[in-house]
């Protein structure tokens, strides 16, 4: 029996968007790749060298890990603002290529994590490039809201706001561990863990708020 075809979203068949989510798919999937190339262990090594190189891979295994989480993030929150736009635009197309620009890079910021986390300049550039990417992100949803959710007060015009919401709360943090680098590297490190509870009570709390709809006449 043959399965029924998922269903497409109404706008993924245009070619300018499609276009534009092929690239984006393609450059997401190099960067992810190219993060493993930093997890390397030396050939030929005795039991001790072995098991030494083993550890210290152990960062390297940990950079990586965050930035593939991140990335795949950040490749699924660009899939769902692309997919959700009736046409392409010139200001979405100059902003995409700008985030596919800055994930591209991300490879060198994850190396120099895992070799020099106590770094500031390193833990600083690490979390500039995760905030530019997260700001991008969110522009690109404020700047075509009207065009996907003409009604403010529709549910779906709410989610999109509580997503730019947990965007830009990114942004926040991260952007607020580039200063905290230079005072303490890894209390920068550890603070990136409150994008939990802030995605999670943007979430939440968005969920309970009723729509504005204006004022009463």
């Amino acid at each position: 029996m043959t399965e029924p075809a998922a269903e497409a979203h109404p706008h993924e068949s245009e070619p300018g968007v499609s276009r534009l989510i092929v690239l984006s798919d393609g450059i997401y999937a190099i960067a992810m790749t190219l993060l493993v190339i930093s997890v390397a262990i030396p050939a030929h090594l005795d039991d001790a060298a072995f098991h030494t190189a083993l550890r210290d891979a152990l960062p390297n295994l940990g950079a990586f890990a965050l930035s593939f989480t991140l990335i795949a993030g950040f490749w699924l929150d660009h899939r769902r603002i692309l997919t959700a736009l009736p046409t392409e635009t010139a200001i979405v197309t100059r902003l995409t290529l700008l985030g596919l620009g800055l994930v591209a890079l991300m490879p060198f910021p994850t190396t120099l994590l895992a070799e020099y986390a106590s770094q500031p300049e390193t833990v600083a550039l690490y979390a500039g490039a995760m905030a530019t990417i997260h700001a991008v992100h969110a522009t690109l949803l404020l700047l075509t809201q009207h065009q996907v959710h003409p009604s403010p007060a529709s549910s779906a015009a709410v989610a999109r706001r509580r997503f730019t919401a947990q965007l830009g709360s990114s942004v926040l943090i991260f952007g607020l561990s580039i200063p905290l680098a230079f005072i303490n590297t890894e209390a920068a490190m550890w603070f990136w863990l409150a994008l939990i509870p802030a995605h999670y009570f943007l979430g939440h709390h968005a969920r309970r708020v009723p729509p504005w709809r204006g004022p009463t006449p």
